[in-house]
């Protein structure tokens, strides 16, 4: 995984957890939903960047 999408995943994972407190803070259902998704998107992206590392170490 290049660090340019370490970063990304990282930066969305964050991104999700504010967003999904602030509409815990505020009581805006659809804005805390919206951040637990960017954070599983994010996971997402973790999960499929360390397969693809994983896969080239096996190759290798």
């Amino acid at each position: 995984m290049s660090i340019e999408d370490r970063v990304d995943a990282t930066v969305k994972n964050i991104d999700g957890k504010l967003q999904e407190a602030l509409g815990e803070i505020t009581g805006d259902p659809k804005a805390k939903t919206e951040g637990k998704a960017k954070q599983m998107e994010a996971e997402i992206q973790h999960s499929v960047e360390n397969l693809k590392d994983e896969i080239k170490q096996a190759i290798n």
